[in-house]
């Protein structure tokens, strides 16, 4: 009698074990936001009297910061474990040769509490296309970047204009390409219909 309920207890244990397993894969992913607007972030120095240059730190998910840059009309977005991390990620060194600026709606890709991507919605100017006042209208982008472990970099562009299910398949970019894409090696994917908005930023 005792081999068999050892033999039962120890069923019952690999079955216990299997389950958390499984239940531990099945955590869904899903999106939580984040504001970077000024009230909501740490000001870092002065704005420069020169160019009117501006530096901010605002509070991300699981401890991470993010870090929002303007300089000459135009920003770079990074994250970090701190200010410092985020301003030496390879995300810090991409500039989009338009002017151009981000929404201050920072969208998180996690799973369960971990994030492994951001999603952010751009603004690049297009000089071809003035307004009635000559300023440039401009096109609109959402920016998939990867985040730690390993490298802060850009994944993907989705055009916002070119695809009407532009945010959907921004989150399908993210799900599916951020945590295995190498930075430096792989290339930043185009997501569907190729816009204005991808080929300003993409101009060199």
């Amino acid at each position: 009698m005792k081999p068999m309920m050892n033999r039962i207890t120890i069923r019952l244990a690999v079955l216990m074990i299997a389950i958390g397993v499984n239940s531990a894969g099945a955590q869904s992913v899903g999106s939580t936001y984040t504001s970077t607007a000024p009230k909501d972030c740490r000001q870092v120095g002065k704005p420069s009297e020169l160019d009117g240059s501006t530096t901010r730190a605002c509070p991300g998910k699981a401890g991470l910061t993010v870090l929002i840059a303007e300089d000459d009309l135009r920003e770079i977005v990074s994250v970090g474990r701190n200010r410092r991390q985020a301003a030496e990620e390879p995300a810090a060194k991409v500039w989009f040769g338009p002017f151009n600026s981000s929404e201050t709606t920072i969208e998180w890709r996690s799973i369960g509490a971990k994030p492994f991507a951001i999603i952010q919605r751009w603004h690049i100017a297009d000089n071809d296309d003035p307004d009635k006042q000559g300023r440039p209208n401009t096109r609109a982008m959402l920016v998939v970047t990867r985040l730690p472990p390993g490298p802060v970099c850009h994944v993907a562009y989705v055009d916002a204009m070119a695809n009407p299910d532009a945010n959907e398949l921004a989150r399908k970019a993210a799900d599916d390409a951020a945590r295995g894409f190498v930075c430096g090696k792989d290339e930043v994917k185009i997501i569907g219909a190729r816009g204005r908005a991808v080929e300003l930023a993409t101009m060199r």
